[in-house]
């Protein structure tokens, strides 16, 4: 069915009544959608939006400033205003919007708060300390939590496990080795083994202390690693760090001065200037704590350089403020860049040469960023392989995302520019090399997927380790095949093969970065397609299947961060702009761009959005690490909606209605 302008849309409204939406607003939608995202475009070309995670960070910088000493009253007053706002009905503080109480959240706010002053007998305190107590209290909080409390002396450090710095001196090929472990875990276990080390302890200028968190003192715990296991392995480790406990009083004095230089070499060669080590924010603390504990300056340009990169990661709107986790420029740019393109293609395509011009600046801002000298710690795997990846954030050049790279060389690539040729050839080169053995590709490594490490009582996040993941292969698989090299169709195949082992029962696949299982499913429906894999074939009919099931009767898509938590794939208290975004882009990748699931996803994107041209979205959309650590990508809802009605009107003129890029 063809669709020209002065057809309609039938959308459901709320109550199920039938309402209508002509296709010029479709249109209208793109345009102001692409007028929305291109004011956000910074003058030198790139794109950054906020990327908020949830109480944890603030609260932690707060503790931070309270651990050197370096108190601001008026921003701590800021960062206690938004973190009584996003306290939950439950008296705690939840991983993300409307999710349930987490014990180590809420012990760290709480904490922060107290350091900021807030009266403990406050209602919203006590109801938080209530909360924390009915839950076991500070002593059942996670691993980094007992190790934020030791550094102030609220507990132990044998409430923490057993990580000795000669982790650092450890080989590749050892088992326990730091190599093994993904960049994240490497960057933030680095400075921390130091400390454990050193044993500092917080200034705390104010003499802060929490002993009403706990059920039972400090001093009368016989036992503080309880699990999380995952498997009986977990109870064996639990018996290996108390066997390490006590050997620990054995290093000889030299070893461990020799592992602490290890650890602070590893840290200085990556320290990565003003942007931080491993531009990630727990890392970029414990290198400032790490450099106090050692007794460098506050003026040393090291010590300084690291307090700073910390520093640039905070956000302030009025009376309000927070801390980032990281910050995203790279990966906004890429995909405010698709969204761009796409909004500015077909023949109804807006403003084309007005967004040629900011194409053109963005990949300029982009090809700068290209890491092209560096050998970063993926070598280690593949160290042949010639680096031409991008970073998640402005610099990073130790980490580059296969993601990222994914991302910003399909960008380039339709671009268009011959002058991109050599980019893209480095970044198909490097991802090419970054496949892992069972065909899939990692987010920073290559085969990091030793599975027992997950199982040690450090690792009760679960998430020591880069494994292959459904969405990062998709993507690369994505981008190889929108090349179109006949050499490289042997790689593409076996991302293929990996793909289709690692799909669901219900049809959808699993979003490792992003939520959830509409991601990842959109996702792989987008590399299948642009792959050559036929409309019919099992996987994308499964798939397409199960998206329809999932659709709202709103026409929308929606999906929380519960699903990680065992809750139903796909299913959540309302549409969301992105989740929805998602849905109809892997429907119309799977050739229905004229089934009225999609135009339904139309009809909701189309009435959802602001007379701004943007949309809002509250609910976190993203994952750091499943059941730990959340993420609200402040751009998503920019971003996808435009995509998404902006290819929705392109295939409009298509006589395949076949999606031709691998985004």
């Amino acid at each position: 069915m063809m669709v020209n302008a002065t057809d309609t849309l039938e959308r459901p409204s709320a109550d199920g009544a039938g309402l209508a939406v002509p296709m010029i607003e479709i249109d209208q939608a793109v345009d102001a959608g692409h007028a929305a995202l291109g004011r956000r475009q910074n003058d030198d070309g790139h794109w950054v939006f906020e990327l908020e995670a949830d109480a944890t960070i603030p609260a932690e910088y707060v503790l931070l400033e309270h651990y050197l000493d370096r108190i601001e009253p008026a921003l701590e007053a800021r960062i206690g205003v938004y973190l009584r706002r996003i306290q939950g009905d439950h008296g705690g503080w939840p991983l993300y919007h409307g999710g349930r109480f987490d014990l180590s959240a809420s012990v760290k706010a709480y904490f922060a708060l107290k350091a900021i002053g807030d009266d403990i007998n406050a209602p919203h305190m006590a109801r938080a300390r209530a909360a924390i107590l009915d839950h076991g209290g500070a002593e059942r909080s996670n691993v980094f939590t007992r190790f934020q409390l030791a550094l102030f002396g609220e507990v132990p450090w044998h409430a923490t496990p057993a990580m000795p710095v000669e982790l650092m001196l450890l080989p590749r090929k050892a088992f326990f080795s730091v190599w093994n472990m993904s960049y994240w875990s490497r960057t933030v276990i680095a400075p921390l083994l130091v400390l454990a080390a050193l044993r500092p302890r917080a200034i705390n200028p104010r003499d802060v202390h929490v002993p009403e968190l706990f059920v039972t003192p400090p001093a009368q715990v016989r036992d503080w690693i309880r699990g999380p296991y995952r498997s009986p392995l977990g109870r064996v480790f639990k018996y290996v760090d108390k066997v390490i406990r006590p050997g620990e009083r054995l290093i000889p004095e030299a070893t461990r001065r020799r592992a602490i230089k290890a650890a602070v070499d590893f840290i200085e060669l990556r320290l990565n200037g003003v942007d931080g080590l491993g531009a990630i924010y727990p890392a970029m603390a414990n290198s400032v704590m790490m450099y106090r504990a050692l007794g460098m300056p506050d003026s040393d340009p090291r010590a300084a350089t690291a307090w700073e990169s910390v520093r640039r990661l905070l956000v302030e709107h009025g009376d309000e403020a927070y801390c980032q986790p990281c910050v995203s420029p790279i990966w906004d740019t890429g995909l405010a860049g698709h969204a761009m393109i796409e909004a500015a293609s077909g023949p109804e395509g807006v403003r084309p040469e007005e967004t040629k011009k900011k194409l053109a600046a963005a990949a300029r801002w982009l090809l700068d960023r290209q890491i092209l000298n560096v050998k970063g710690d993926w070598a280690i795997n593949c160290p042949d392989v010639a680096p031409g990846g991008w970073a998640f954030q402005y610099n990073n050049d130790y980490y580059p995302d296969v993601d990222d790279t994914a991302v910003v060389g399909m960008l380039l690539h339709r671009e268009g520019d011959p002058a991109h040729h050599e980019a893209i050839e480095r970044a198909r080169q490097w991802i090419i090399g970054m496949q892992s053995t069972n065909g899939g590709w990692g987010a920073f490594d290559i085969d990091n997927n030793m599975e027992f490490l997950n199982h040690i009582p450090f690792a009760d996040h679960g998430a020591l380790l880069d494994p292959p993941t459904a969405d990062v292969t998709a993507r690369c698989v994505s981008f190889l095949a929108q090349l179109g090299r006949p050499e490289d169709r042997p790689v593409i195949e076996r991302g293929i093969a990996y793909l289709r082992t690692d799909q669901e029962a219900e049809g959808c696949w699993f979003g490792r970065w992003g939520t959830n299982y509409i991601y990842g499913t959109w996702s792989v429906l987008c590399a299948l397609n642009v792959a050559g894999v036929s409309h019919d074939d099992p996987a994308i009919v499964g798939a397409v299947d199960w998206l329809r099931s999932v659709q709202r009767e709103d026409g929308g898509w929606g999906e929380d961060c519960a699903t990680y938590e065992g809750a139903t794939p796909g299913i959540y208290t309302e549409s969301l702009p992105s989740q929805t975004a998602w849905a109809t882009l892997g429907l119309m990748a799977a050739g229905l761009r004229d089934d009225p699931a999609v135009a339904r996803g139309m009809a909701y994107l189309a009435r959802t959005q602001k007379e701004d041209g943007e949309w809002d979205e509250d609910p976190y959309n993203a994952v750091g690490f499943p059941k730990v650590f959340y993420l609200r990508y402040h751009g998503y809802r920019q971003f996808f909606p435009l995509m998404a009605l902006a290819r929705y009107r392109n295939l409009e003129s298509s006589n395949t209605r076949r999606v031709a890029f691998g985004f």
